[in-house]
């Protein structure tokens, strides 16, 4: 604990926000940082830790990263069983419930006009989960943990660029069409 403390002490707090303004780290600080202050076990976990994790999720070791991996795992099921819906296609859940909590933020999402707006609003669910998992011990392993998965989540959210995707949009829209046009 003694040498959480300080680790801890020197993480900087931030906001997650889509706004352009830099963080105050970057993950590859933080990294860097804790690989001087956590056990290997604990480095491991760090390892795993993702916005993305896997679909076949065992025990990390850690309540918060474990409960963290179900819950994205339950939203990207979710997702996937909307998307399928629409497209009249076929998904398996392969019987992995999904939290009610989910669906609905997946229903919300997949309702919206806009794909940045549907996004975003997703991003602000996955932090809402993140902050409902922070542990009351500031200085636990699990808040390490849960200031990664911010973080990331933080970057991520810093990359989205409106005029960027209009741009990528129109390009694909176009090879879309053009495509069609010579198929007939």
């Amino acid at each position: 604990m003694g040498s959480q403390y300080y680790l801890v002490s020197q993480l900087p707090e931030f906001t997650v926000s889509a706004d352009r303004t830099a963080l105050p780290i970057t993950y590859e600080y933080y990294y860097d940082l804790c690989s001087r202050f956590l056990d290997k076990k604990s480095l491991g976990i760090l390892d795993g830790l993702s916005l993305e994790p896997p679909m076949e999720t065992g025990k990390t070791g850690s309540k918060l990263v474990d409960s963290w991996n179900e819950k994205e795992k339950s939203l990207r099921l979710a997702l996937g069983q909307i998307r399928a819906l629409r497209m009249k296609k076929k998904f398996s859940t392969n019987n992995e419930a999904i939290a009610p909590d989910a669906v609905q933020a997946a229903r919300t999402a997949s309702g919206m006009d806009s794909p940045l707006a549907a996004e975003q609003f997703l991003n602000q669910y996955r932090l809402d989960v993140i902050e409902s998992m922070r542990p009351l011990d500031s200085f636990s392993v699990d808040a390490v943990f849960s200031y990664g998965l911010r973080l990331k989540l933080a970057a991520r959210m810093k990359k989205f660029n409106a005029d960027k995707g209009l741009e990528s949009y129109r390009k694909i829209y176009d090879g879309i069409l053009k495509a069609g046009e010579t198929a007939e």
